[in-house]
């Protein structure tokens, strides 16, 4: 048996290919795939060959080294399962994390997760990424009431906002300058929306909030965007840095806008977070990632309804070059399903 998966071969461009499948081994699971979310920012900098793509300062501006694979949350039916394996079994329904794009995966045990009740495999192909938003929020230990703002809304920031509504947080103001997102953001529960290249943006927020924003997640990875959150901020309020900063070319008046207020940055990436245990605001991947199938089964939140475009694997060469080439790209899901076997 074959299995097919993506694979970015150089800068821009994605193709596929076939190998065999191996058995999993002891620990492992195998792992039919249905459906993979593309993760539009992590993916594009892998697929461009950014070459601040790794957190490690050790290796910041490397060259980037191609062949890569990515395609980290994903969701599909248990076919195997390697010696020792005691959590899941064939024919369970699953969230995989830490996968790729392909057909069949081969993963830890602890990297798959029995969906909910009420969950579909859209779901749970949506259910690592949205642990990304749950954590920066447990950070900032929003309480009910605060004030929020997303900075961005792509899936990360769409995501963030339908949580911090889940969370208590009022009102909740989504921000992004491309008005079809501003309106989805709306109608999963986003109080205010505000374009950020309106020329009284920050007038706009003060007005909704005149005291200033308690918590802000930043998902843009936009170093003018930090700045302008900045400026809507509460005296001693918390801005989650969730979207990845990659470039250092950008500078903040430190000691107007964070140091005199007391304003927390507070580090949002998914990998500063604990590995086994959960404790107040610092929850484990497994952990996030089971409350949020929990939300979603229960209709707290929604997830298979957030996405725009569904496209079959074949297409992955296109989609991708789409992804490589335009700035504003729609969330999108390949279905593995529309594969032979």
């Amino acid at each position: 048996m074959l299995n097919t998966y993506i694979t970015f071969t150089a800068p821009g461009k994605a193709e596929l290919f076939e190998k065999a499948i191996d058995p999993p081994g002891p620990g492992k699971v195998l792992v039919k795939t249905c459906y993979s979310t593309i993760s539009s920012g992590t993916e594009r900098a892998n697929l461009t060959g950014n070459p601040n793509i790794s957190i490690d300062p050790k290796s910041a501006g490397a060259p980037a080294v191609f062949p890569r694979t990515v395609g980290y949350s994903s969701s599909g039916i248990v076919c195997a399962v390697g010696e020792n394996v005691r959590s899941v079994r064939e024919g369970d329904l699953v969230a995989v994390s830490w996968g790729i794009h392909s057909r069949y995966q081969t993963v830890s045990e602890a990297n798959v997760h029995l969906l909910e009740k009420g969950n579909t495999l859209r779901d749970g192909a949506l259910g690592l990424i949205g642990t990304f938003p749950l954590a920066a929020i447990r950070k900032c230990r929003l309480e009910i009431g605060e004030s929020a703002i997303v900075m961005g809304l792509g899936v990360l920031g769409l995501l963030a906002v339908q949580l911090l509504r889940a969370a208590g947080a009022y009102p909740v103001i989504a921000v992004d300058p491309v008005p079809e997102k501003r309106e989805k953001a709306h109608l999963l529960g986003a109080d205010f929306t505000a374009d950020p290249f309106a020329p009284d943006f920050t007038e706009q927020i003060r007005a909704i909030v005149p005291n200033g924003v308690r918590v802000a997640v930043e998902v843009t990875g936009n170093g003018k965007a930090l700045d302008q959150v900045l400026d809507c901020m509460a005296r001693f309020g918390r801005v989650a840095l969730l979207g990845c900063t990659r470039s250092s070319d950008f500078t903040i008046d430190y000691y107007r806008k964070v140091h005199g207020p007391g304003i927390s940055l507070i580090g949002a990436h998914t990998n500063a977070r604990p590995q086994e245990e959960s404790s107040p605001g610092m929850w484990t991947t497994r952990d996030d990632l089971r409350t949020l199938l929990q939300l979603a089964a229960n209709g707290r939140i929604v997830l298979e309804s957030m996405v725009e475009e569904t496209h079959s694997p074949m297409e992955a060469p296109e989609v991708f070059g789409k992804l490589a080439a335009e700035k504003h790209f729609p969330i999108v899901q390949f279905d593995w399903t529309l594969l032979e076997d």
